[in-house]
């Protein structure tokens, strides 16, 4: 590509958008009456010419022994051979043409084609007629010729073929062309501006909606307004892209919301721990500086509260960490074919270990999903935990994996039907539940992995007492190939 041509194209993108609008419909509608003019005009003139043809080839010359042809003597009749402005010819094959009347024209292949066909006696009367144009001899004059043979009286001889030319000056045709011409210009020059007017138009029309948009975006720019929305109009593209950047705020606006609560809420839930943990170490700072130590048993007390608040912590950044990280899309590169059922069968042996003094029954069939393991292990395990966390000392737990279905039930106190549409929120835990250890984040690690695998959790009640969580996840129950 020339430098001239990518010096034009980056011209073109560096107008406005109304303007590249403006100029490509002026363009195509240009190229369209451009396209129309011309086709009229080469049709005007085959229609033009046919008839000027037709009117040439009706003309018939009134060649007798007073208006005698190609001799010495020939002298002018009473009156025209033929009509004003027309001159007749007879072209021999050799030898210059015998004019008859009106001007000599110049003799062509064409027409000296016709007069071989005389001299040869190949001719048939009225036969091989031709079509052409020629000059004047002095060369002033364009004009179209029709030559033929045809019977010519000569004196002393009788009728004779010879091949005889009428033409007229093309004048006729030339000048309603030009007329035509000039027309067409006009109209195409008139089309073309008020193509460009109506593209300006429409372009201002048009575009006003992404004007509204582009207003938006700037005002969101430099207020951070979220709130803002666009009025949508009708169904087409620009009412789709409306709706769209409509949803897009909506939805900033919603993450926005979350990760204000979501900080307010880890604040709130880290206040607590630290409080507790700083009058801790400052007990033990104060015992060390004052010369006074604790009894030991209030210094072992103290020591282990520190470490269960440092393990609190731990779990409730780790928690904060798995909730900010984004969401992963299914198929994506960190998704595999994992197990369920062997992530369960490690979940349980955890939960074994937390809860000693429970009974744990499993009944697990294979089933493979498409998730991120470390994901789904750590969903599980806060199902089971869970579990653990609310059973009574002596209490048994039920873990069934049929056909996709995770179920885990406990014989705790349950939930109330009105804290269940609530279960799954973050930060949030039931009131008989806030004097039990946990951050409120874990069930919303649960739906949040669950969805993203494309499955769908619940709790609810259990028959007879208890809660019972069941997770669906599609998958296959045939092992994938390796």
């Amino acid at each position: 590509m020339s430098r001239l041509r990518l010096l034009r194209r980056w011209r073109f993108k560096a107008l406005p958008l109304r303007s590249r609008l403006a100029l490509l419909v002026a363009a195509a509608v240009g190229f369209a009456v451009a396209a129309v003019a011309v086709a009229a005009w080469f049709t005007a003139q085959r229609q033009l010419l046919n008839q000027f043809d037709k009117s040439l080839a009706s003309t018939n010359p009134r060649l007798t022994t007073e208006r005698s042809l190609c001799t010495p003597d020939s002298k002018p009749g009473p009156g025209p051979v033929v009509g004003p402005e027309t001159y007749v010819q007879v072209v021999q094959p050799a030898g210059p043409a015998c004019v008859v009347e009106g001007k000599a024209v110049e003799v062509t292949r064409w027409d000296l084609a016709v007069a071989n066909t005389v001299a040869l006696g190949t001719w048939e009367a009225g036969s091989r007629p031709v079509f052409h144009d020629a000059k004047t001899t002095d060369g002033k004059e364009v004009v179209r010729v029709y030559t033929r043979v045809m019977p010519v009286f000569q004196p002393g001889i009788g009728r004779q073929p010879a091949a005889v030319s009428v033409s007229r000056p093309l004048k006729d045709i030339t000048k309603p062309l030009d007329h035509l011409a000039v027309i067409l210009v006009v109209v195409a020059g008139i089309g073309v501006i008020g193509a460009t007017s109506a593209g300006l138009g429409i372009a201002r029309a048009g575009l006003r909606p992404v004007d509204r948009l582009t207003d938006a975006v700037e005002h969101i720019a430099r207020t951070e307004d979220l709130a803002v929305r666009i009025p949508v109009e009708g169904e087409d593209e620009i009412a789709r892209l409306s709706t769209a950047f409509n949803s897009m705020t909506a939805q900033l606006a919603s993450s926005r919301e979350r990760q204000q609560q979501l900080i307010a809420d880890a604040g709130h839930e880290l206040r607590t721990p630290l409080t507790s943990l700083r009058t801790n170490i400052e007990l033990l700072a104060r015992s060390e500086e004052t010369g006074r130590p604790l009894p030991p048993e209030d210094r072992k007390a103290l020591l282990i509260s520190v470490k269960a608040q440092m393990s609190e912590l731990a779990l409730l950044i780790g928690d904060l960490q798995e909730l900010s990280r984004p969401d992963a899309v299914p198929g994506s590169a960190p998704f595999q074919t994992v197990g369920l059922h062997e992530v369960a069968e490690h979940a349980l042996e955890r939960a074994r270990l937390r809860g000693p003094d429970l009974t744990i029954k499993a009944h697990l069939t294979p089933w493979y999903v498409r998730a991120e393991p470390s994901s789904l292990e750590r969903a599980v395990v806060n199902l089971l935990d869970n579990a653990v966390k609310f059973s009574p000392s002596g209490g048994t737990i039920e873990v069934m994996l049929v056909n996709g279905q995770l179920s885990v039930r406990d014989q705790g106190p349950g939930i109330p039907p009105e804290d269940l549409p609530h279960v799954f929120e973050r930060f949030w835990r039931s009131p008989s539940a806030r004097a039990l250890p946990g951050s409120g984040l874990g069930l919303s690690i649960v739906a949040r992995t669950v969805q993203q695998a494309g499955g769908e959790v619940a709790l609810q009640s259990a028959p007879g007492g208890g809660t019972v969580a069941v997770v669906r996840l599609p998958g296959t129950s045939a092992a994938p190939p390796e």
